[in-house]
């Protein structure tokens, strides 16, 4: 049961670490130009 808690707790330390590197390369601003333009092509503006 032990190993399993920190099994648990490693992969979120590496979702965590991996969320903070996309953070830093600014990954997020990517993310929400695609999102935004998928928006505006949904609704017929773009």
């Amino acid at each position: 049961m032990m190993k399993k808690r920190i099994v648990q707790l490693l992969l979120a330390a590496a979702g965590l670490l991996c969320l903070g590197v996309g953070l830093a390369q600014g990954g997020y601003q990517t993310t929400l130009a695609k999102a935004v333009r998928i928006c505006m092509e949904c609704i017929g503006i773009g």
